[in-house]
């Protein structure tokens, strides 16, 4: 198993654009780690139906959420 030390020399190597890979891949692994022990609730859908709000009501919006997301 390499080395911390190890790793940052190797990412070091990488253009930067490869770095942001390996930076957002090892993110996602930190959070479906969190998400194991115990998952927090999480908010970023906030605001993202919006620009469906003059088209539905709010129980309608609520139900096309639910179809679109598959339940």
């Amino acid at each position: 198993m390499q080395t911390a030390k190890e790793l940052k020399e190797l990412i070091d190597q990488l253009p930067p654009e490869f770095q942001k890979e390996v930076r957002d891949f090892v993110e996602f692994l930190l959070e479906r780690k969190a998400h194991k022990r115990g998952r927090k609730l999480r908010q970023d859908w906030a605001g993202a139906l919006r620009d469906y709000r003059d088209q539905y009501t709010s129980l309608e919006l609520q139900e096309k959420a639910l179809e679109w997301r598959g339940d």
